[in-house]
């Protein structure tokens, strides 16, 4: 195996998602850029063409990375986009008032380079609306890319070349490249314990299952949420979340409804033995 292509290599571990993509001529492009780089995995949620894949124009804006094209998946919803992943971050120009953390280029892809339990996905939006705020909501990270503020608009290609520059140079230099240095070579997130990260769809779940308990003790209004789910979605993004750590939330949710179950299935039978009675 390629050492580059080893098994806890970020060139594995990393996907590039190109969400309701407008112009195959980008699709062709970001193929290429991600293949100049040492990535492989594109999928395309609901682009315009749903063939754009076999379209003239991304074909020769591929330029030679044809086999990444043609292996792009083509999906119909980000959620399908991101099984398998424990990480997800949104590429995007705007800022949101309820983002996930923002973070550099460079900063993410030390993060996932040196955390080799993370198998991430970058997400990029639509060429001139960018990504809907519940999809960065879904994310754990939010990239800016620090351009000219003055003229800080980048072709999709270009933002995805931007993501792959910088998670291979970061990649080689912690694995090996030429800046690594003498001794012990291993990465932060390999000493100590660490379980294993919780996936996109873990964690939706358990937003879910907090905001019905939530729901369930008056806490939340759910004809009046305000910001609240937006905001525990920010805090917890801070926190990459391990399965475990989803697994302990959850039973805390459950045993918040538990009660008011039991209570409710109760009633339910009192209501039935009166009607039987009368």
């Amino acid at each position: 195996m390629n050492k580059q292509e080893s098994e806890h290599s970020l060139f594995t571990r990393l996907r590039f998602v190109l969400v309701n993509t407008s112009s195959p001529g980008n699709i062709g492009s970001a193929a290429r850029a991600i293949k100049t780089m040492g990535f492989s995995e594109l999928v395309l949620v609901n682009p315009r063409f749903p063939d754009a894949v076999h379209e003239d124009e991304a074909v020769a804006f591929a330029s030679g990375a044809l086999d990444v094209l043609q292996n792009a998946r083509v999906v119909g919803s980000v959620e399908e986009a991101l099984q398998g992943c424990n990480f997800a971050a949104a590429v995007s120009a705007r800022l949101r008032e309820f983002s996930p953390p923002v973070v550099t280029p460079r900063a993410l892809a030390g993060q996932l380079s040196q955390d080799i339990g993370l198998n991430a996905a970058l997400l990029f939006g639509n060429e001139r609306f960018g990504l809907p705020n519940e999809v960065v909501q879904k994310c754990q990270a939010l990239i800016n890319i620090p351009a000219n503020p003055d003229y800080s608009s980048l072709n999709l290609s270009q933002a995805v070349q931007v993501l792959a520059y910088e998670c291979r140079m970061t990649e080689l230099e912690l694995r090996g490249g030429p800046m690594q240095t003498s001794g012990d070579a291993r990465a932060p997130g390999e000493v100590g314990f660490q379980g294993s990260s919780a996936s996109v769809a873990e964690i939706e779940g358990m937003f879910d299952h907090l905001e019905q308990a939530l729901v369930a003790i008056d806490f939340l209004n759910p004809d009046n949420p305000k910001k609240l789910m937006p905001r525990l979605k920010r805090m917890f993004s801070r926190a990459q979340l391990e399965a475990e750590e989803v697994n302990i939330l959850r039973g805390i949710a459950r045993q918040i409804l538990a009660p008011k179950q039991a209570k409710a299935g109760a009633a339910d039978k009192s209501s039935d033995k009166g009607e039987q009675n009368g």
